[in-house]
């Protein structure tokens, strides 16, 4: 087998995506969830299941779009301009969500959290529709 520089990176790649679609589907999927707890306690709970590595996991994603400019910069230029509205959405979800995370605990008003965890809910739900679509098309257009 005969492993090229393109082979290589395009494995990593293909790993840093995995690992972000992998992990970071916790996530949204306890954000989607969120809001069909009963209570207060049942939130915070799943909060902090996702509390230690949420932020870590978008890691993964940044680091994907980084290694996929550095080894193929005609491919990330093409997805960029083809999605590039989904991109920014999908940066602004993702971004929405961490800020409810974040402010949900800042004030003690029942409003305030409600507020924040509506936020959480509708950022990981829109981060979600956005990830899956794209990555299908990709998927499809690579046949």
């Amino acid at each position: 087998m005969n492993l090229d520089l393109t082979t290589i990176w395009f494995i990593l790649v293909g790993a840093l995506f995995t690992g972000y679609a992998v992990l970071d589907g916790f996530d949204l999927g306890v954000g989607a969830l969120h809001l069909f707890t009963k209570n207060d306690e049942e939130r915070r709970v799943m909060l902090n299941a996702i509390g230690p590595v949420w932020d870590g996991n978008e890691v993964w994603l940044v680091t994907g779009g980084g290694a996929l400019f550095a080894a193929f910069p005609n491919v990330y230029a093409t997805i960029f301009s083809g999605f590039y509205l989904a991109f920014y959405l999908l940066l602004a979800a993702l971004i929405f969500r961490g800020v409810a995370i974040e402010f949900r605990s800042k004030r003690p008003e029942n409003w305030w959290r409600q507020m924040w965890d509506v936020s959480f809910s509708i950022g990981s739900i829109l981060a979600h529709c956005l990830s899956e679509p794209r990555s299908a098309t990709l998927l499809w257009c690579a046949d």
